[in-house]
């Protein structure tokens, strides 16, 4: 089952005053030199999912300079065998509206049409830096295989702010406690069960296939003993209430999650091994996402692979173009050489983005 979109148009967005796309749902290879304009449009497409997308951008950041009039992102995408329309915008000063075939929805409603993932940059640094982005990236994840996990993530984080909003008011009568924590506990319960559940999907998908990229046994850990039955959930919270008034913040929960990963072969935590290791650990998980996907008849995600060619040898770079299409995967990668995407021959369509007195131009569509 194919997922890809087929179509897209932006208007306003980052150096982009209008651009227009074609699409056959081969890989994307998009070119140009460095501030062309090629991020600004994958960064469109993971809009196109729920969140603030790759760059984790607020709406008004994303608007072109200097008209600030407001931004919009128009797509048509093929999924579960049927075509939909995905527009996103965002008027000046306005927060982010999204529609589904022309009906107004909340922006989770995307992830039950399209499914994204991406690698760009800033996530090199992923298994050394803080958990928050661990999560984030295990929870795009589970919300590949189970939509309704953003619904769940999204009303347990609102209990806990209204909760939090308690501890540092210094509220101390428990009946204000009791139901918040009662919904965060019934969904932290479901949010740990996903996240697990993911785990061993990727794990399962990363043993059943030879890959040219390491293999990682993944694990869900807490700084802090954090139950994960509902029940005993809810008894942590209020047995807490004490020591989280003093820190004004809710110290235990899924929101506490980390994602240990361990390079198999070598027995090295990611966290220790190279740049160049922990780069080549991110693909097999997203590659081992994909599969654990196609292996339930699900439509596979659409990738989102920023300046990914550039950081991979020759023979790593082919062996991920093979894997994309052997999946039947609609990737969008960039990178400044229109020889780094080679090896991919006919099985992609070419973009050449160019960049003109501060106005992104999208050039050639082959």
């Amino acid at each position: 089952m194919k997922a890809a979109v087929t179509a897209l148009e932006l208007s306003h967005f980052r150096s982009h005053k209008r651009a227009k796309l074609a699409l056959d749902g081969r890989p994307v290879a998009i070119f140009g030199s460095n501030g062309a304009g090629k991020t600004n449009l994958i960064e469109a497409i993971s809009l196109l999912s729920p969140g603030r997308g790759m760059r984790r951008a607020g709406a008004e950041e994303i608007a072109r300079r200097p008209e600030r009039l407001g931004w919009k992102v128009w797509a048509e995408v093929e999924a579960e065998g049927a075509p939909h329309e995905i527009e996103t915008r965002a008027e000046a000063g306005q927060s982010r509206t999204v529609q589904i075939d022309g009906k107004t929805v909340p922006q989770v409603a995307l992830a039950r049409v399209l499914r994204v993932l991406w690698l760009v940059p800033s996530m090199d640094r992923l298994w050394i830096e803080a958990a928050e982005g661990r999560r984030r990236f295990l929870d795009r994840a589970v919300l590949s295989f189970d939509p309704s996990h953003a619904e769940r993530v999204l009303d347990y984080e609102k209990a806990m702010r209204e909760r939090n909003r308690l501890l540092k008011d210094g509220v101390r009568d428990p009946h204000w406690y009791g139901a918040l924590e009662g919904r965060m506990a019934e969904a932290g319960a479901a949010i740990s069960t996903a996240r697990r559940a993911a785990i061993e999907r990727l794990a399962g998908a990363q043993d059943e296939t030879e890959t040219a990229f390491p293999t990682a046994d993944l694990a869900l850990t807490y700084p802090d003993e954090t139950p994960e039955e509902a029940e005993a959930l809810g008894a942590a919270f209020a047995a807490m209430r004490g020591r989280d008034m003093a820190a004004g913040r809710t110290l235990i929960g899924p929101h506490r999650a980390d994602l240990d990963a361990l390079w198999r072969a070598k027995g090295v935590a990611a966290r220790d091994a190279s740049t160049g290791e922990q780069k080549a650990l991110l693909i097999s998980l997203i590659l081992a996402n994909a599969r654990a996907l196609a292996a339930t008849g699900g439509a596979p995600p659409v990738l989102l692979l920023d300046e990914v060619a550039a950081h991979l040898d020759t023979r790593r770079r082919a062996a991920l173009y093979d894997e994309i299409c052997a999946l039947g995967l609609q990737a969008f990668m960039t990178g400044t050489e229109p020889g780094l995407f080679e090896a991919l021959g006919e099985r992609a369509q070419r973009i050449e983005v160019t960049e003109t007195a501060g106005v992104s131009r999208i050039g050639s569509q082959t």
